[in-house]
């Protein structure tokens, strides 16, 4: 797919959405000739994007934009224009938590003591699960 020349106002755009805060410097102001953003990263690393001044509807080339993307940003075009279009965040390898997970201690319990299978609990709710360990105490089944 053909994305269009990005311009330093979707540039802007983008570290927002994304969570990239301002930077400033050691006595409170923020650059003069850039905006600068900075986004760390939960493997540790800490990305800066400089945006020059003013962000407007300027366009960059293609190879400073290309720069930009995998120095700066660390994302694929698609990702970017998703990000500035619609507001979905890059996934930036970070796991999804499931909406309900079991605790460990139940999950060991119905292992080791009831005897089910990793699959057969991995498909069971949290309420099914505590039932199961319940009916497992007082039938002993």
């Amino acid at each position: 797919m053909t994305w269009p020349q990005a311009t330093r106002a979707e540039h802007e755009r983008f570290c927002p959405v994304e969570g990239w805060t301002p930077v400033r410097d050691a006595r409170g102001r923020s650059g003069t000739h850039h905006v600068t953003y900075e986004l760390r990263l939960p493997d540790g690393r800490v990305l800066r994007t400089r945006i020059s001044h003013p962000p407007d509807r300027t366009s960059y080339g293609r190879g400073l934009w290309s720069h930009i993307l995998r120095d700066q940003l660390a994302v694929t075009e698609e990702e970017f224009w998703t990000c500035v279009k619609e507001g979905g965040k890059p996934g930036r390898g970070v796991p999804v938590v499931p909406a309900e997970t079991l605790p460990a201690d139940l999950v060991h319990l119905l292992i080791t003591k009831v005897g089910l299978a990793e699959a057969e609990i991995a498909r069971m709710t949290r309420e099914a699960a505590i039932a199961r360990l319940r009916l497992f105490w007082t039938d002993g089944a």
